[in-house]
């Protein structure tokens, strides 16, 4: 019996990564007006960007069917192989009504569905220690078990380098939008314990993002046997300030993992936002 690893396309992995790890990801559907795309497969994360930039119209994300789902099961029962689906935030999506109700559909127990409480790469940190586990011979429940007991470990801090994407999808009025852009002020965000996109804080300029978000490294070292990952929305620029700023503390990382994030959470944030993703 095989234990198959599935993922929703808001970890923000590439095909190449998909593949290597020998997992299924399963697609969110994008919107610009009547215009629609299916999230890494006829859109890439820059394509996404640029149109996100050039357009007048807000785009929306659309969760999987639970019919997407549906297939998936069914081929792992009719292979007796077992499955766990690692999905974004159920705060932040439906996607894990979706899975539940294929799994229901489908009428078979060896399904384990995790709410990853989080998104883009916090799901990538749970996804590649469920794929480290299989490789090393681990059943799907055991896995199941140790994602829940790591997801409440994963940080998730982004600073904003524009309002402009927080207004347009009604989180900011646009007098809010319009001062803040004046007084130069970039919010910081973060995924909260329940899934949620929150704000952590605000600053002016990136510099000060840069200083704050050094801070709560200091005083939440992250756990060294895990990755750190450092992301970006489009522009790097922002991220590789911030990463330049940490060396400049004396904090260290090992190898440097930086990732764009996809249209899920770029909606929202727009480009040149950038943070980072760790295991507490």
């Amino acid at each position: 019996m095989a234990v198959r690893i599935i993922v929703d396309s808001t970890a923000d992995y590439s095909a190449a990564e998909i593949e290597k790890r020998q997992m299924t990801c399963i697609p969110m559907t994008i919107a610009f007006g009547e215009e629609q795309y299916t999230d890494g497969v006829d859109l890439s994360k820059d394509e996404f960007f640029e149109k996100l930039i050039g357009e007048d119209v807000f785009p929306k994300t659309s969760q999987p069917s639970p019919a997407a789902f549906e297939e998936y099961f069914k081929e792992a029962k009719e292979a007796g192989d077992s499955v766990v689906a690692i999905l974004i935030s159920g705060a932040l999506s439906g996607t894990i009504q979706s899975a539940n109700l294929a799994k229901k559909l489908v009428e078979y127990e060896d399904i384990f569905i995790v709410d990853s409480k989080s998104a883009t790469l916090g799901i990538r940190m749970l996804a590649d220690r469920a794929v480290r586990m299989r490789d090393q011979g681990a059943g799907a429940a055991e896995i199941a078990e140790e994602l829940e007991a790591l997801k409440p470990r994963i940080r998730i801090y982004a600073g904003l380098d524009t309002l402009e994407y927080l207004q347009k999808g009604g989180r900011l009025s646009k007098a809010e939008a319009m001062i803040g852009k004046l007084a130069n002020i970039k919010p910081i965000i973060r995924v909260s314990e329940a899934g949620e996109v929150v704000m952590h804080g605000k600053q002016r300029g990136v510099k000060q993002v840069c200083k704050q978000l050094g801070k709560i490294l200091e005083e939440e070292a992250p756990d060294r046997n895990y990755p750190v990952y450092f992301l970006y929305a489009y522009d790097k620029k922002n991220c590789i300030s911030f990463i330049q700023s940490l060396q400049k503390k004396g904090m260290e990382f090992g190898e440097v993992k930086t990732r764009g994030i996809g249209p899920t959470i770029g909606t929202h944030i727009g480009p040149g936002a950038f943070g980072i993703v760790y295991i507490k």
